[in-house]
């Protein structure tokens, strides 16, 4: 049997041999699946022949080619099920650590509460103690004087005969004294017994107090056991954080995902505040409606009061048809209502300029300057200890508290007028979704969440779901 040799001879064949290489790789890479396409007759009629061992180690070539690039596809899909497996458990270890951070950021409070009524209750019990002290001195300086003077009992002026007047004068002083004396002891007992019930009170509060310290002291062990975990699950998924870390997809592919947040968010707060004015005029539509009805129904009850004083006139009102009064429809507004979005007065525009930043530290990344891996930063990235206090830049509404890919444990606040503050990375979330804060206060604690390899937190500011310039926005006094 003659086969033919294609033209060109061996160039011909390692070229042809290359393409199909390449559309193998392609194949593989792309998903495009292979189709053995059969030569036309032209082709048939114009090919050379080609030796059968030639064709064979070509054959055996092909195969190799497919074993290798099947081994790097389940290479690469074990990496990834790895990675994605790393970024679930890296999650569930810093919601853990937020919750835990959260939970002792309460247990403080409380210990805080404690120890003010502790010192308010030794206080009072000083100052008790104080007019014990005086009522107890008073009480020896009237015995003191009763003894100097000695004064006999009451029997023994009566027996005695002496003068009626001097006899009334004693009686009357006895009296006194016996009252007073009473009456101070009767202090004396009030006040020993309020100090008991105080005691007693700073006890039981000391109780509580140690109870919360020993709560507090197990707290810290399991956030500890917690951040040891977390450690070893960085130094485990380090070295492929890193690398992803420098590349611009992962970049591209976060601000993909703030982006889409940030959209959804605002199109749920537009939505809403939208959704608000259709029922409030809707609401008042209604109540002009109603309105209506009843001056058209009082118009025909003076009529009908016309009628009966003019019976005259009844023939004709019956020949007259009927105004077309449709019964008014009561209309029910249906509004589901996550959150209340923050008040849109424009306070927040106002402070432009004189807003401070979130947490104190060095700005290492800036608004519009290149990132390592590519691309531009949308915010700033603030160096910062970890634990260390996230505040509010200004009143608003919590939209958005969880864990998010790229940026960690997430939180975002709506001021309203579609203005938004955005942080990210950090430690601990102190508030939930809903929960109104105001300037100042502490809404979350600096880390490192999300595989960011140092400490700090990243702050954005969007208007409109555009990225803005906090630096611009921002006082550094």
């Amino acid at each position: 049997m003659i086969i033919e040799r294609p033209r060109g001879g061996v160039r011909g064949t390692w070229r042809s041999g290359k393409r199909l290489t390449v559309a193998l790789i392609a194949a593989v890479f792309l998903g495009t699946p292979l189709v053995d396409a059969k030569p036309s007759a032209s082709e048939k009629k114009s090919a050379p022949a080609v030796a059968a061992p030639e064709i064979a180690e070509k054959q055996a070539d092909l195969g190799e080619l497919r074993s290798r690039i099947e081994g790097l596809r389940k290479e690469l899909s074990t990496s990834e099920e790895n990675k994605a497996d790393a970024g679930d458990r890296l999650r569930e270890s810093e919601r853990q650590i937020s919750r835990l951070q959260r939970e002792l950021h309460e247990l403080n409070d409380q210990r805080s509460r404690l120890q003010s009524r502790l010192k308010n209750l030794e206080q009072q019990s000083q100052e008790l103690g104080v007019t014990l002290s005086q009522q107890q001195a008073q009480l020896e300086k009237l015995l003191y004087k009763q003894y100097l003077r000695g004064t006999p009992d009451s029997l023994q002026l009566l027996l005695n005969g002496d003068d009626p007047n001097q006899m009334a004068r004693d009686l009357h002083y006895l009296s006194a004294i016996a009252l007073t004396r009473a009456e101070l002891m009767g202090e004396i007992n009030a006040t020993l017994d309020k100090k008991k019930s105080l005691a007693a009170d700073a006890k039981e509060r000391s109780a509580e107090l140690a109870e919360i310290e020993v709560e507090q002291q197990k707290r810290h062990a399991d956030l500890q056991k917690q951040r040891e975990d977390r450690m070893a699950l960085y130094a485990q998924i380090s070295s492929k954080v890193s690398a992803q870390r420098k590349e611009i997809g992962n970049l591209q592919q976060n601000e993909r995902r703030m982006t889409q947040l940030i959209d959804r968010l605002s199109k749920i707060l537009a939505a809403q505040a939208a959704q608000a004015a259709k029922a409030a005029e809707a609401a008042r539509a209604a109540e002009a409606r109603q309105a209506a009805t009843r001056q058209k129904e009082k118009e025909r009850e003076k009529e009908r009061e016309k009628d009966k004083r003019h019976p005259q006139t009844e023939e004709r009102e019956i020949a007259r048809p009927a105004p077309n009064i449709e019964p008014s429809r009561p209309r029910t507004v249906e509004a589901e209502n996550r959150y209340e979005p923050a008040a849109s007065d424009g306070s927040f525009a106002r402070q432009r300029g004189n807003l401070r930043l979130p947490v104190r530290g060095a700005v290492s990344g800036r608004f519009g300057s290149p990132r390592d891996g590519g691309g531009t930063w949308r915010g700033l990235f603030i160096k910062a200890g970890s634990g260390s206090e996230v505040k509010a830049i200004a009143g608003g509404r919590v939209v958005f508290s969880e864990w998010m890919r790229g940026f960690g444990n997430l939180l975002i606040v709506d001021h309203g007028d579609a203005y938004l503050s955005i942080y990210g990375n950090n430690d601990s979330l102190l508030k939930q979704v809903g929960q109104a804060v105001k300037g100042g206060e502490t809404v979350a604690t600096v880390g490192n969440s999300g595989g960011n390899p140092e400490s700090g937190l990243y702050f954005e500011l969007r208007h409109q779901g555009q990225p803005i310039d906090p630096m611009k926005w921002a006082s550094l006094k």
